[in-house]
């Protein structure tokens, strides 16, 4: 015996609506599953504290913030205006000397391999550019508090 197109249609009816309904009960479990997810590792910004916010802080570092100083196959780069401003007073060994040792973190042995020089040179040549560095840099912030 043949259904009646009405039963047909009725019984299409309600598998429609046993789908429809097991398919939203799936995904409120799939968005409650990610809702809880999101709860337990992730937080808001507003709820984070000073210190943690100032970890994630980055700073920009600009080129025109920074003077350029080339020592043999090397560019190296000074942040400090002073004491780039300094370095321009030094001669050019001595500058070499202390931009290869404090920027480069070079020893002494390695430093007067680049530069033909003797070890103990090199050690003299570090230790009076910082008592001359010292000098210029208290000259300039003397001059720019006039």
């Amino acid at each position: 015996m043949e259904k009646s197109s009405s039963e047909q249609k009725l019984r299409i009816r309600k598998q429609f609506d046993s789908f429809c309904k097991t398919l939203l009960k799936n995904e409120m479990i799939d968005y409650e599953r990610e809702r809880n997810y999101r709860f337990k590792h992730e937080i808001s910004f507003s709820e984070l504290t000073q210190k943690e916010l100032k970890q994630l802080e980055i700073m920009d570092d600009y080129i025109a913030e920074s003077e350029m100083f080339r020592v043999f196959d090397y560019d190296i780069e000074v942040k400090d205006e002073l004491i780039s401003e300094a370095l321009k007073y030094l001669p050019e060994k001595k500058r070499n000397v202390i931009l290869l040792s404090f920027f480069l973190d070079m020893t002494d042995t390695e430093i007067a391999k680049y530069m033909n020089l003797v070890r103990s040179t090199i050690h003299h040549h570090r230790v009076s550019s910082l008592k001359s560095l010292k000098k210029i840099m208290e000259e300039i912030k003397t001059e720019e508090k006039k």
